[in-house]
Parts: C-alpha cells; structure tokens; sequence
C-alpha cells in the first residue's frame, strides 16, 4: 500500500508539471518567435523483491524478476524548434527567418543572446535593436536621412538616401546555428544563451551551411498549436485524476486493514 501511495503522488507530481509546460506553451500562444517546449517523462528505479535466476539442473529457476516501479519522474523539457507560422507586417524592420537558425543580440552584460523574435526597431541612434534595446550583431546603422531599407534574403542591408539614386549597402545580418539547439537555455524576453549542451554558436550568411533566408517585413509566430495543447492538457488533467483516485483507493485499503480484528 505504502508503494502505491508514494508511486501514485510522484505520478501527480509529474502531471503537475506537465500542466505547468502546457500553460506556458498556451499563454505563448501569440509570442513572437516562441517555442513550444514538452515535458519528457522517465521511470524511478524499481523495487526489486526477487531477482531472476539462472535454472537448475532440474530446470528450476526465476526465468524472471519480481519487480514493482516506484514511480515517474521529469527527466527534462525539450523545445521544439518547428517552423512557426509567417505573417506579413509591412514593417521594413521586421524579419522573419524561413528555415534554421537565430539572430545574435549584445546583452547589456557584453555576452550574446540568441532570438528567433525578428520584431526589430530603430533606436535614437539608428541602430537595428530588439523590443528591449539590445544591438542586433553585427550592428546595422541605418542614417537619418535614409528614405527606404531593404533587406535581402541573404541579410544583405541597403538604404536609399536622400539625393542619391543609387541604394548604399549598410552590412550584413548574419544567423547563427547550433549543433543541439534543445540544449539552449531560456532567459526570458524571447531570448536564448548558449550552453555546454547546445555547443558553440556557428556563424552562417543567411541560406548557406543550413542556416535559413530572410524575409523583410514579415514575423515568425509561435510554433504553438492550440488544439493539440488542449488534448494534451485533457490527458493531463485525466492522469492526475486517475494518480489521485489511487491513493484514495490505497488510503481506505489501508484503513480496512487497521480496523481488522
């Protein structure tokens, strides 16, 4: 009994969890560039009661094991990196990336940050920054006299100034890829460091070594399907029900065994 109770809460604990993954994922729905991530479940070891045995010369033995799980546990959330939907915003600093790969922020602590959110502004200075002022890498100063930007799909940058006819070239929007990007780890804000899992960024000019085109005036949406959430949360809500009526089951068990006389 005492196995089914505490196998029974480590089975809400991950349910627990795994609505916690759901709710975020719903409440993401409409981010920018968001990623979906997933709970991944694993087994706790088992109670060994009686090992398996190699038979005897009378062909007796444990062909085999007497075992009974303690439970699950979450081994980890792994995001998903899936294509988001596209949708046109006319904005000429908004881009979206049609394939593999992220953009590289400075963080105002001098390290990198890595984004899929391509909604980018114009500061006071005329620096292409993200929602929150970080300076998109390398850094693309568009002139205060510029009339138009373009940006090509390979990320070449050019701006028609004022009282020249031909376009002037202001850099190059460069992407970056990850051998494991589920190993990336999420500080908010849309944005993504590098970690020990993830390995080191890989620097690629937009639709070369596997790194994704641009698309000016367009932005990727979450990768967020409302429906499947909805059924996964169902299940979820079913198992934690199913884990709770177990250790009610369990509890009066064991309240008939302590009123036997």
């Amino acid at each position: 009994m005492l196995r089914a109770l505490y196998t029974a809460a480590t089975g809400m604990d991950a349910q627990q969890l795994k609505m916690d993954v759901i709710s975020n994922n719903l409440a993401n729905a409409s981010t920018t560039g968001f990623k979906k991530t997933r709970a991944e479940f694993e087994d706790l070891l088992s109670d060994t009661i009686r090992g398996a045995s190699a038979p005897d010369a009378r062909g007796g033995g444990n062909p085999t094991p007497l075992q009974v799980g303690l439970g699950v546990r979450t081994g980890s959330t792994t995001r998903s990196f899936g294509q988001g939907e596209l949708s046109n915003t006319q904005n000429p600093t908004d881009l979206a990336i049609q394939g593999s790969g992220f953009f590289r922020v400075q963080l105002p602590s001098g390290d990198f940050g890595y984004t899929r959110a391509g909604n980018f502004s114009l500061d006071a200075t005329g620096r292409l920054v993200t929602q929150h002022g970080e300076v998109v890498e390398p850094g693309i100063t568009v002139p205060p006299d510029a009339t138009a930007i373009t940006i090509k799909p390979d990320g070449t940058v050019t701006a028609t100034l004022a009282g020249r006819p031909d376009p002037s070239e202001l850099g190059q929007i460069e992407l970056y890829t990850f051998t494991n990007p589920a190993g990336l780890s999420s500080t908010g804000n849309n944005l993504f460091v590098q970690t020990v899992g993830s390995g080191d960024a890989q620097r690629a000019r937009p639709g070369e070594q596997g790194a994704g085109t641009l698309a000016q005036g367009m932005l990727e949406g979450a990768n967020v399907k409302a429906v499947e959430e909805m059924i996964d949360m169902i299940a979820c809500q079913r198992a934690y029900e199913l884990n709770s009526k177990i250790i009610t089951t369990a509890d009066q068990m064991l309240q008939r065994l302590s009123n036997l006389r």
